[in-house]
């Protein structure tokens, strides 16, 4: 998260604008706190340019849960297609079966989750209720850089993107979206707090079976608070919300400032990995993800001393995830370019004590 907002956040952890109380101390319902979350839920409005058609929820349950409460609120119990291009994805279909029929209209599995199959290959049922992907996959370190355009493939249905790992780090076309969900941890605040952004015509779709706590249009009536929501989870997000629409990046403000940020960042680090005979990136070069760069040494007896020494110089979280193995370095919007520049060095220096 930004230092700026970590600062402001325990600036006012005991008394918020002369309240007498922290925000974790407020009614959910009392004027304070509507104050917040006015205030996030407009800063998060004008920083995506979500269209008023759409509705904006904050809830709780994480991507995880909303594997679930998705297929609840839009499948009506029948088909669903989802693209699987890593594990993200393959956990939203396996969870869909509870709910649903879901089929696979496309994988990369047979590329190691390196590639990602071009919409015009994706194998769309007839009337899938809605078509699932998930546009920035953490482990596998893949990422739609363009989202599919159903229309143009002759489909329908609304597109629903897990977009937790990469929201704000780039503008959303949401002319192609039906819905939107994610966690806020890596981009936009603590966990605990997930945000659905959803078309109006999608909100009263959802199974009887469909707890009323996660029933879109009955969260959407009442506000986000027909149960008590993360309000801590709330504020510091609006916090970051208000300091996202403040950054400024090559005569670029809010999200193209940050997109720009993230696309320098990013290229620093491929750049150097592929001019590197000591690493290695598998993924195909026009499917990369700007948020999570999984990288190998060549020689993985190395690993365990790479790790040390990073961990020396104060970079932490560079193992890659079990199931995958190898690095990962993971550049969400808070990390700076220095950080970046300073793993960049750190490998350089590594690679030259190795020879």
């Amino acid at each position: 998260m930004p230092e700026a907002v970590l600062e402001r956040a325990a600036d006012e952890m005991l008394d918020w604008h002369g309240s007498g109380m922290g925000v974790m101390e407020m009614s959910h319902r009392g004027k304070e706190f509507g104050e917040i979350y006015r205030k996030a839920e407009a800063d998060f409005r004008t920083l995506l340019a979500v269209p008023s058609h759409f509705r904006i929820l904050f809830m709780q349950g994480g991507g995880l849960g909303e594997n679930a409460i998705v297929p609840l609120n839009l499948s009506q119990g029948g088909e669903v297609d989802f693209v699987i291009s890593g594990s993200w994805s393959a956990k939203s279909h396996k969870e869909a079966q509870r709910y649903c029929q879901p089929r696979i209209a496309a994988s990369n599995a047979d590329s190691q989750h390196t590639t990602l199959p071009p919409p015009s290959q994706w194998r769309l049922g007839n009337r899938p209720a809605y078509v699932h992907v998930c546009s920035n996959e953490t482990i596998h370190g893949v990422e739609f850089q363009e989202l599919p355009d159903l229309k143009a493939l002759g489909s329908d249905a609304p597109l629903v993107i897990d977009f937790s790992s990469h929201v704000a780090s780039r503008p959303v076309d949401w002319h192609r979206v039906g819905l939107a969900f994610g966690g806020a941890q890596k981009n936009l605040g603590p966990a605990g707090l997930t945000i659905v952004v959803v078309r109006d015509d999608l909100l009263d779709r959802a199974l009887d079976i469909c707890p009323s706590a996660f029933n879109y249009k009955t969260v959407a009536d009442n506000g986000s608070m027909y149960n008590t929501p993360p309000t801590w989870g709330i504020y510091v997000a609006g916090l970051t919300f208000e300091w996202l629409l403040g950054q400024s990046e090559a005569g670029l403000t809010g999200i193209a400032a940050m997109e720009h940020r993230n696309r320098a960042k990013a290229s620093l680090l491929y750049d150097f990995i592929d001019r590197s005979d000591f690493y290695e990136n598998k993924v195909a070069p026009d499917c990369r993800s700007r948020m999570n760069v999984p990288f190998f040494l060549r020689d993985e007896g190395r690993n365990e001393a790479f790790l040390a020494g990073a961990r020396e110089a104060g970079l932490l979280q560079l193992k890659g995830h079990k199931s995958v193995g190898g690095m990962r370095a993971s550049i969400y919007n808070a990390m700076p370019l220095e950080g970046v520049q300073a793993l960049v060095a750190y490998m350089r220096e590594f690679e030259r004590s190795q020879a």
